[in-house]
């Protein structure tokens, strides 16, 4: 039989990949498709694998299924750009609006683990007011959710991944002392610390999910910079090493290779289960709920897609708002050249942050907030960064890279606000399943614009206060994908309540950040991860009560 995790399913027969062991394979619980587990759930990134996690510990049967391979990554990773692009979802998708996104690697993953297998993992608490940013700060949709609350989530997921941080943190409220030490910075991380000092803001060494000192079977990180490419060691604290080893330890069934293509919905408003295409084949889970943990893109295209003349618009969608209000974050950049070697891709590309602006409303003339960091691309990243931003390319291009150790770096992560124009539809078009594949939609607004603008304007400065030459602007660039499926209060206005439960059939839940109804000025994967851990109690204590 083929090991090729591209091509055949791996968890099968009673068995799932070893991450931690070349190889290697774990017992693993397997469900009849005849048989109702209580959760199916589709994807397993941060909102589905963690969610799968925390059910099976609660003692749910869960059947989580992920369209992507099932990698081993210290076996199946490379240090090689091209080859790596195997993590990323690049089927089809047709974009349009004033600013197309670009689509791929920056916001979107395919593999048992999702997006974290290949994200940046810098791991960040939203500042609390942003869970009610229209009543306190005037701008966006409030969130259903209290801040102290997930306060105490954060502190749950911060510890199961052991996040590698500062001793205290600049801003927001008292938190706990992170887990494992901050990593020491290198000298792109050097730079941004000297900058924030020079013009008189606070910074400190970026929290992250990769380890600092050992943890069971994972060795902590070695420096090697491939991060954002898989992390071949496991140093990296994806849901692949973290909560997907959890999940079948305590009995849930991973699929892997299965593209889940409707939910089926019968004449009592209720979920059944979820038609799936695995290993040549489509065939059908039945469940006593269903899950869509896909992320803010096919998170809306499986529910509009599931389409039944009882829900023609499609499922959760009586709003009208499945698919809008899709939101991704600024990720502009300001680069420049050091006179010594900097050597940027040594060690994870963020080892330091500033969250000044995100904390500080005076002097800013838009809504929200962003942050920014130090980075670290690779000489192919960096290539293609030339080309598409300055246009460069032959002689001028080979001229530029030769400066490549010297490349010192500034990147925002910036809230980008809520439209309802900014959407996920279905296109005409299908895919090599026979599925509608999505059209997604998106347009800055001027408040966007005012933030980028104060962003670039405010990092030029930083790195001219750090002597950097032939400083430069990336002034489109973009990551990180929210919306689509907003929570809050109100029917008419979100398409789930607070516990990400389906306002329109009581057994479909939805958990991953197309949820968010805003997206804030920071990586959005500990929110998303600490939002499964809360549903995942609230589902617990929900079936004491009897009312699932």
């Amino acid at each position: 039989m083929s090991d090729d995790p591209g091509t055949t399913p791996r968890a099968v027969d009673g068995r799932a990949p070893d991450v931690f062991h070349f190889g290697g394979w774990v017992p693993m619980r397997q469900y009849r498709q005849s048989e109702p587990v209580d959760f199916v759930i589709v994807g397993t990134g941060a909102g589905g694998g963690t969610l799968a996690c925390r059910l099976a510990e609660h003692g749910f049967s869960v059947v989580a299924m992920d369209a992507g391979p099932y990698f081993r990554p210290l076996e199946d990773f490379a240090s090689d750009e091209s080859e790596q692009t195997k993590l990323y979802w690049t089927d089809d998708r047709i974009v349009d609006g004033a600013n197309p996104l670009q689509m791929g690697g920056n916001n979107s993953g395919k593999a048992v683990g999702g997006s974290t297998v290949h994200f940046a993992m810098v791991s960040l608490r939203f500042r609390p007011e942003w869970f009610k940013s229209r009543s306190l700060l005037g701008y966006g949709a409030d969130w259903p959710l209290d801040w102290r609350e997930m306060w105490r989530y954060y502190s749950e997921v911060e510890d199961a991944l052991k996040i590698a941080g500062p001793i205290t943190y600049p801003w927001g409220p008292h938190r706990p002392r992170y887990p494992y030490r901050a990593h020491e910075l290198n000298a792109a991380a050097r730079a941004l610390a000297d900058g924030c000092e020079a013009l008189g803001i606070q910074w400190t060494e970026t929290p992250i999910a990769t380890l600092s000192a050992p943890r069971g079977l994972a060795h902590p990180c070695v420096y090697r910079g491939f991060c954002t490419s898989g992390c071949s060691t496991n140093a990296k604290q994806s849901a692949l090493v973290t909560w997907i080893p959890r999940a079948i330890a305590a009995g849930a069934e991973i699929r892997d290779l299965a593209m889940v293509g409707r939910i089926e919905a019968d004449n009592s408003n209720l979920a059944t289960g979820v038609h799936y295409h695995r290993d040549g084949q489509w065939r059908f889970q039945r469940a006593r709920n269903v899950v869509v943990a896909g992320y803010a893109i096919e998170t809306p295209r499986l529910l509009l897609n599931s389409a039944t003349d009882r829900f023609p618009a499609g499922l959760a969608n009586s709003s009208g708002l499945v698919g809008k209000n899709l939101m991704v974050q600024s990720n502009q950049a300001v680069w420049g050249t050091m006179e010594r070697e900097v050597r940027s891709y040594k060690g994870p590309p963020s080892l330091a942050i500033t969250e000044h602006w995100n904390y500080e409303d005076k002097g800013k003339d838009f809504f929200g907030g962003y942050c920014y960091m130090s980075q670290g691309p690779l000489p192919q990243l960096w290539a293609n960064t030339l080309l598409s931003a300055r246009g460069l390319w032959g002689p001028h291009l080979i001229s530029e890279m030769e400066n490549y150790n010297h490349v010192v770096g500034l990147k925002i992560v910036g809230e980008m606000l809520p439209q309802e124009a900014n959407r996920v539809t279905l296109a005409d078009e299908t895919d090599q399943y026979g599925l509608r594949i999505p059209r997604i939609t998106y347009s800055w607004c001027d408040n966007d614009r005012r933030l980028i603008d104060h962003s670039l304007a405010f990092m030029t400065e930083a790195l001219e206060a750090v002597d950097a030459t032939d400083i430069w602007r990336q002034n489109d660039d973009t990551c990180h994908l929210n919306g689509t499926a907003r929570m809050g209060n109100d029917p008419l206005t979100s398409v789930v309540n607070a516990d990400c439960r389906s306002w329109d059939i009581r057994n479909l839940w939805i958990c991953d950040g197309s949820v968010f109804p805003t997206v804030g000025g920071v990586n959005p994967s500990l929110t998303i991860q600490a939002i499964a851990c809360r549903t995942a109690d609230r589902i617990k204590t929900m079936a004491r009560r009897g009312e699932l």
